[in-house]
């Protein structure tokens, strides 16, 4: 038979959550995680679905506007001319008069005109077309904000369930999968990818879809106008395909690791704050701050490769926007004065290529917030893709409430080629207290894992009232054991709040009456708010022997069949043991108790000793039957009472 130490564990800073910068190995999937992000969206189309629709109108709209706008300039430009023009005389006797002088490109434009010799500017026609634009963007801004709306809408309710998805991950992974993963990292999936996600979500969704109806939009009319300047537009196109497929080809990478390094970054910060006094008492800030510089460059690193090389789309397609507008200007130009085209047309021309290249530089420099976003849906894909516990049992059995345990046959390992638990046969009997000792790292703790199933045995089983734990919901099993840590755990808020959590429904007086059993009532008394003090989120206004005390009172309160204390009363002083011991012998009457200790004074009196050394249980029996023996436990015994001797040369 044999045990292990502990779970393998990556590399370990001062208080154990993992050191950053650990690499994350998973090849990026940007076609794959957009389909995938795209699918998390199903639930909200019928809502995109009328976004669509009121884009369609809002975008109609707007682009409808340029072509009027052209007939208002139409209306001045005719007027004027016509106004310089003697009204004794025709509109087709004027052009003739310009052939006649020769004046060619002149007579062509004068033709192609709406011009009435001698009649100015019809302030009628143009105070009807202007405010007919007027109405149509009122119009367009009145869709495009119902059209944000429901965006905001759809967006926040997929992060929203995204969020849910995650929480709920969270409660089916493995304790393995979170043993090995840096706290740090593990939180910036949950906060900083899901945030950046939906920021992403929100910026890009509806602008993508207004780019795209605006760039059809816009083409049509442009082709309606004049297909010759609308063949020179789409010039825009394949250069800007290649211009941001090169750019985006060098940016997704830095953005994955953007987002990974401030996974690491996040990771390493958690970790130094949450042991800085560690950190100040070994004397390790300088390292400390080394490692953090090393990461913060790292970031800088990546960050500074994905914003800039990203960053140079816009002005790229700019550039190329610039180049086309000049080509259209000129041979828009050239058709004005031959007569093809009018003032206005060309006019309305100009800002449809404005119009057109403006969503082609806003979709480029989009693809700057999708590799970011898509960066982050996939860390966050990750997360939700891990292996997860094996699942419940759908019809579970309800053993009697008496607390018999038993290991038959247990074989377990945390890694396939490292055997570690092999073939482990134990019973605690109902009652009886089951104390499990030996040197640091000698895996005391993985027998309680096993039974709590934070980890699965490999072969045999752990029975519970002769009911294999396996077959139980892991809810109801856990509700059967109180478990106290040496780590202990306050969540913000008071006193008894805290020592109500041990049972749903508690009421004040069980809350007292659990406190008066764990030697807790008399120094929260003392307090100036009593049971209602306030404990912050890190604990610090409470000692931590207080705040072990206070763990021992919610496991009272718990009322728990199986009740396990690993290392329980570490923190707690010496006569405050001898009162803890007391009320925890009258705890432990009629239920079954586990007890984890490296303190041998606290398990005299346990029924069992099991001692473990190396992975291997090897002795068993009493107390005193132990010390007889003056095996394994007599030594660890002699080791803590006996008077040390040293020579000094």
């Amino acid at each position: 038979m044999s045990a292990v130490t502990r779970p393998p564990v990556r590399p370990q800073g001062p208080m154990g959550h993992g050191v950053a910068g650990m690499p994350v190995a998973k090849a990026s999937d940007f076609r794959g995680s957009a389909r995938r992000l795209l699918g998390v969206l199903r639930p909200e189309r019928l809502v995109l679905l009328a976004v669509i629709a009121l884009t369609v109108v809002s975008v109609a709209l707007s682009v409808l506007g340029p072509r009027i706008l052209g007939h208002a300039t139409n209306i001045i430009f005719d007027g004027v001319i016509g106004g310089r023009l003697s009204g004794e005389i025709t509109q087709d006797e004027a052009v003739a008069a310009l052939r006649a002088q020769g004046q060619q490109t002149q007579a062509d434009m004068l033709a192609a005109m709406d011009v009435v010799p001698g009649q100015g500017v019809d302030f009628a026609a143009l105070q009807v077309v202007l405010l007919g634009v007027l109405a149509l963007y009122v119009g367009a801004w009145l869709f495009g904000w119902l059209q944000g709306l429901l965006t905001t809408h759809a967006v926040q309710r997929t992060v929203y369930r995204l969020r849910q998805d995650v929480e709920d991950k969270l409660g089916r992974l493995p304790l393995g999968y979170v043993d090995k993963q840096p706290r740090g990292e593990l939180l910036s999936r949950v906060t900083n990818d899901i945030d950046n996600l939906a920021q992403t979500l929100q910026q890009t969704l509806s602008q993508l879809i207004t780019a795209m109806l605006t760039i059809l939009g816009v083409l049509v009319m442009m082709f309606w106008i004049s297909p010759l300047l609308a063949l020179i537009a789409l010039l825009t196109i394949p250069v800007a395909g290649v211009v941001t497929a090169a750019i985006a080809k060098r940016s997704k990478p830095q953005f994955v690791q953007q987002w990974k390094r401030t996974g690491t970054l996040n990771a390493h910060v958690e970790e130094m704050y949450t042991g800085h006094a560690l950190v100040k008492v070994f004397g390790q800030q300088a390292a400390a701050s080394r490692t953090f510089h090393t990461e913060n460059e790292a970031l800088y690193d990546a960050s500074f490769k994905a914003q800039f090389i990203s960053g140079v789309i816009q002005p790229a397609m700019m550039f190329v926007a610039n180049l086309n507008f000049v080509a259209i200007a000129v041979v828009g130009g050239l058709r004005v004065a031959s007569g093809s085209l009018t003032l206005g047309e060309v006019q309305a021309f100009i800002q449809y290529s404005r119009q057109f290249t403006q969503p082609i530089t806003q979709v480029a420099a989009m693809i700057n917030l999708l590799q970011s976003g898509i960066a982050s849906a996939e860390r966050v894909f990750e997360l939700l893709d891990a292996p997860e516990q094996s699942p419940e049992p759908t019809t579970p059995p309800q053993p009697p409430l008496r607390g018999r345990v038993a290991f038959e046959g247990v074989s377990f390992r945390y890694e396939p080629q490292t055997p570690l638990i092999e073939d482990l046969d134990l019973v605690a009997e109902p009652g009886q207290t089951v104390a499990v000792v030996g040197p640091t790292g000698a895996g005391k703790t993985t027998l309680v894992n096993l039974i709590m199933r934070f980890y699965e045995v490999d072969a045999g089983r752990i029975t519970l009232d002769g009911v294999d734990v396996a077959t139980m919901h892991r809810e109801d099993l856990r509700r059967r054991i109180g478990m106290v840590l040496q780590d202990t755990w306050l969540f913000g808020g008071t006193i008894a709040d805290n020592i109500a959590y041990g049972r749903i429904g508690a009421t004040h007086q069980d809350v007292v009456e659990a406190a008066r059993a764990a030697e807790v009532d008399h120094f929260v008394r003392s307090l100036p708010d009593g049971y209602e003090t306030v404990i912050d989120e890190e604990g610090n206004n409470v000692s931590v022997g207080e705040k072990q005390l206070i763990t021992i009172a919610r496991a009272f309160l718990a009322d728990p069949t199986i009740l396990i204390l690993d290392e329980a009363t570490s923190s707690v002083d010496t006569r405050t043991e001898v009162h803890v011991q007391q009320a925890m012998a009258t705890l432990r009457s009629g239920r079954t108790s586990f007890v984890i200790a490296h303190r041998l004074s606290t398990i005299r009196d346990a029924d069992v000793i099991l001692v473990m050394d190396r992975g291997q249980i090897v002795e068993k029996g009493t107390h005193a039957e132990l010390l007889g023996a003056g095996g394994a436990y007599a030594a660890l015994y002699a080791s803590q009472f006996a008077a040390a001797t040293a020579s000094v040369d």
